[in-house]
Order: C-alpha cells, then structure tokens, then sequence
C-alpha cells in the first residue's frame, strides 16, 4: 500500500506531460479534425516515454544523478548550455500555458476573466512549491487528476461505433480536407507531448528529491508502468470523445470549455464538474513540474544545491530562478497572448531539442561502467535506439513543417 501511494510521482508526470494546457486542447483537436487517425502516435510516445523514463528512473535510483547533470557530462558543457537555453525556452513557454490553463478552468467556474486569476494562480503555484511538502504535492495534484477519467466513461455514454472506430484505428488515413503536411504536423506535436523533456528532468529529479536507491528500483518501475500509461489512457480519451461530438461537425476546438462539452453532454452537470477538476488539477500539477524543471535544469548545469525539499537558505539560487519564472510566465499570459497557441509552438520546439534530451540517458544507462550490473539489456537498447531514431525524425522535420502549414492551419 506505501509503494502504490508512491507511485503518484509517476501519476503526477504523466498527467503533467499527456494532459497538460495544450495537449487538452490539442487532443480535442486532434480527435475532432482526424479522428481516431492519429491513436498510433499517442501509442508510440507512450511506449517511448516508459522506455526513456525506466532508463532515467534507474540510473537516479544507482547514482544518485538526475538527467540534466549526465547532459552535461555527456555532451560538454557547451552544447549543454545550448540544451539548457532550449529546455528553458520550451519549459518557460509550457508554463505559461499551464498558469492560463488553470486560470481559464477558474473563469469556467466564476464567469470572472482568467486574465485577472493569472495573479493568484502564480501566486497558489509559487505557495505550494514553498510550503507543500514534496510527497504531499505529488500525491494530492496527482490523484486529483485523476478525475479526468470521466472522459473515459463519457466516450462509453456516446455510443461509439467499434467497427468504425477499430477501422480508423487500424487503417489511419487523411480525412478530406486535410493535407498529408497537416497530419505529420500534429502527429509531431502529439508525439513530442508525449516525450517533452521536463517530463523525464521533472520525473529522474523527482526520485533524487525522494532519495531512490537500488532499492527503490522497483518502485521507479512501477511509477513508469502506471503513470505513463494511464496519462497516455486520459488523453486517448479526450480524443475520443472529441472524435465522437466534433468530427465532421466543422467546430473549431481552440478553447477550454470545447475540450469538456463532450463531458457535459454524456453525463450533464456532475460530468462537467468533474472534467472541470481534472482540468484544474492536471494543468495546476503541470505548472509545478514546470516550474520546479526551470530550477532543476539550471541547477544540474551550474551544481548548486537544488530541490524543493532543500531548505531555501541552502538553495536560494534554486528557488530564485523558480521564482523568477513564475514571475516572467505570467508576466507572458497577462500580454493576452493565446495560451494554446503558446503550447503548441512549444510542443513543436521540443521535438527539435529531444536528441539533445534523451541521447545521454541512452548513453549513461548502457554504460557498464556507470551503471554496473544494472546496465541496459538488449531489449532496452534496441527499444532506446529506434525510438532515438523516430526523435531524430521528428526533431528534423518539426521546423518544415510548422512553416509549411502554417502552425497547423
């Protein structure tokens, strides 16, 4: 029982990186322009985030080193500085999402404009980092984000046609009206949420703020096997139900309340709420990760003392730099600027900087030297190196074709 109350560090993670700001609003998209078009690429991120994370989770747990700081040592201290500018960038604009996601969620409930939330939603976030203990924050962020399974049993109240549904599963096409360029765009931008890097420096920074040792090498494990999945599964469900009320309805899904009217309208008002918490919850657990990957990232780099369960006098650069990007993510919000529209060219940035992130954890978990006995199999290494090869692809043509279709249009 101890070890599946642990296991929301992964919960947590997942909801953070599958159903975060923009990917609520880009599944709802997704599922609404191509259907059940595009279920192989959420498939294909989830497996290779549980690939990538088992990897990172393991070499925490036998050196007591996070992602950021194996960066460094594996690929310089210039290129790494150049992976930290990118990591930042992308981490910084995903916050500022996260914090006009949360305050979006509370105009649904007070009629009142998120822009005037942004304030006190940076201030909560800035209140929880500071005062909320570790676990505790995973834990009750986690679970709460769980109520987003109401878009799994709402997809159930829709009647969905199986045979239709398995058809577009197993045969994806390109409906009418959607070119072949605008397909591989947000299969890019579905497949890049899937393996953002903060998830991997929030999830490996995490168990060093737990302590994981060899001994915990199980527990990493099943935080992956659970949490990753299960965000992958909360998010198939949003696209679900999407497909079901919007495709070829000619609705444009780009705001927060289109993401939960399917909610609402298979199961009325106690389905709405739900929704409702989960979006609040699931965009509030991603703007801690987010913050809190701002100071992880810059603090692996220059080796200050960081955490959150460090005392702020012992790490006080740490937590000025969380500060301060809480501070310079609102600050963007409250320029009006479009909150999905910030994400998603987010998610496009962070294909191009994912070689960057997931090339040394390869390296790092395959070297006997480093790992001991608890070194990469073949299985893992086979798995780790196609799916570098698939980020590879999509780092390369992420940029084309953000051009080419005009973000999507």
């Amino acid at each position: 029982m101890k070890n599946l109350l642990r296991v929301t560090l992964g919960i947590l993670t997942a909801i953070g990186g599958f159903v975060d700001m923009g990917d609520l609003v880009a599944s709802a998209v997704v599922g609404s322009r191509f259907g059940f078009g595009l279920v192989w690429v959420l498939l294909l991120g989830v497996v290779g985030i549980c690939v990538y994370a088992e990897m990172a989770g393991r070499v925490v747990a036998v050196t007591g080193r996070p992602t950021f700081e194996l960066v460094r040592q594996r690929l310089g201290p210039r290129v790494a500085l150049g992976n930290l500018a990118a990591s930042l960038l992308v981490t910084g604009l995903t916050l500022a999402a996260e914090l006009a996601g949360v305050a979006l969620a509370v105009e649904l409930l007070s009629s009142v404009s998120y822009l005037l939330w942004v304030p006190a939603v940076a201030f909560a976030v800035w209140v929880v980092i500071w005062r909320v203990r570790f676990e505790t924050m995973e834990r009750v962020f986690g679970l709460l984000g769980l109520a987003l399974v109401v878009f799994l049993v709402a997809f159930f109240r829709l009647d969905p046609q199986w045979a239709d549904i398995g058809h577009q599963i197993t045969h994806p096409t390109v409906p009418s009206g959607e070119g072949h360029p605008t397909y591989f765009y947000y299969a890019i931008a579905l497949f890049a949420s899937a393996m953002t890097p903060y998830e991997v420096f929030f999830f490996s920074s995490g168990g060093a703020e737990e302590r994981w040792t060899k001994r915990q090498l199980g527990l990493s494990r099943l935080n992956v096997m659970i949490g990753f999945p299960l965000g992958g599964l909360l998010a198939l469900g949003i696209t679900a139900c999407a497909a079901l009320v919007f495709q070829g309805q000619a609705i444009d899904v780009d705001h927060l309340s289109q993401v939960a009217l399917p909610a609402g309208l298979a199961l009325g008002k106690v389905g709405l709420a739900l929704a409702l918490l989960g979006i609040f919850a699931a965009t509030f657990g991603a703007a801690l990760e987010t913050a809190l990957s701002c100071g992880y990232t810059v603090g692996q780099y220059f080796g200050w003392s960081w955490g959150k369960s460090a005392a702020p006098q012992r790490a006080s650069r740490f937590h000025a730099v969380v500060l301060t990007a809480l501070f310079a993510a609102a600050a963007l919000v409250l320029t009006a600027v479009d909150p999905v529209k910030v994400t998603e060219y987010s998610l496009i940035f962070a294909a191009v900087a994912l070689p960057l992130t997931y090339l040394p954890i390869l390296v790092v978990a395959g070297d006997r030297d480093f790992m001991g006995e608890h070194v990469n199999g073949r299985l893992a290494n086979v798995l780790g190196t196609f799916f570098l090869g698939v980020i590879l692809l999509a780092a390369l043509a992420a940029i084309p074709l953000l051009f080419a279709t005009k973000a999507g249009l």
